[in-house]
């Protein structure tokens, strides 16, 4: 990440897991970075900030805010304002998923969750790209998940989110591209985070655990395959577990030859076998 060296970088859910990692890797390729997370994650931003300023020797800055609050994004972004801190990459990595059939969910979690996942994306996508574009310069980063390329029962909210973030991002790919500004969605499989509650950072680690024993993908190799994607002007980077790919392929063919009705009973039998 040297060729970012005196830009600047927001990442949210910066506090561990995904958006941990790019903080890591971006303040050691010499690019200040501002975190945000929860704020009763606010101690541990303060000490991955204390850390990475004292051993890359650049700029950073802790903004707590709940991203979950309709006020959220818009609050985010008038601190980083009010601290003169403008990102030239934005790394929306914040999010959350709920595995278990959607009748049987608390609503307001569900909700809660389209609110991180979706409207907090767009809201601060839509805060800073026009900053970029007018600048001719940026990258916005989204975080979004292989859950995203198809209906998944029992996951059916966080996979139907990450289908937005998937579909929204490749297509500001096409529009801003020949502004000078690359968007990169990152879709990966699950990732070993130090959350473990059913709450984490892309929302399928607990739900898959107990199927993927100790298989995880790590952030950093998510981190490295949305770098390379940057670099090669790619719109998405895509990580799946291995034995992820027969999965998905699996549910590519139930698309092929299947009616649809027939197609999501096979991907409920697969999703059911994640679930329970």
């Amino acid at each position: 990440m040297s060729g970012y060296r005196g830009g600047s970088a927001l990442v949210t859910g910066a506090s561990s897991g995904i958006g941990e990692a790019f903080a890591r890797a971006l303040a050691a390729g010499g690019s200040d970075v501002l975190l945000t997370a929860l704020p009763q994650e606010r101690e541990r931003l303060e000490a991955i900030a204390s850390e990475l300023s004292a051993r890359n020797g650049v700029r950073t800055e802790v903004v707590a805010a709940d991203l979950t609050s309709p006020d959220g994004p818009e609050s985010l972004v008038e601190a980083a304002d009010r601290l003169a801190f403008e990102p030239r990459i934005l790394v929306n990595s914040a999010g959350f998923g709920l595995v278990g059939a959607f009748a049987e969910q608390s609503l307001e979690r569900q909700l809660a969750m389209i609110r991180l996942n979706v409207h907090a994306l767009v809201a601060l996508t839509g805060a800073y790209l026009p900053r970029m574009i007018e600048r001719g310069d940026g990258i916005v980063v989204n975080v979004s998940s292989t859950a995203a390329f198809q209906p998944l029962p029992y996951f059916a909210v966080y996979a139907a989110s990450k289908a937005f973030v998937l579909a929204f991002g490749e297509a500001l790919w096409a529009e801003s591209r020949a502004s000078g500004v690359r968007t990169i969605t990152v879709c990966s499989g699950p990732v070993s985070t130090r959350f473990h509650d059913g709450v984490c950072c892309n929302g399928e680690q607990t739900a898959v655990k107990r199927q993927t024993a100790r298989r995880f993908l790590t952030p950093e190799a998510v981190v490295d395959a949305a770098f390379a994607a940057i670099e090669e002007d790619r719109p998405r980077a895509v990580l799946r577990l291995p034995g992820g790919r027969a999965l998905s392929a699996t549910a590519s063919t139930a698309a092929l030859f299947l009616p649809r009705r027939w197609e999501m009973l096979v991907i409920e039998r697969l999703s059911r076998r994640l679930e329970h």
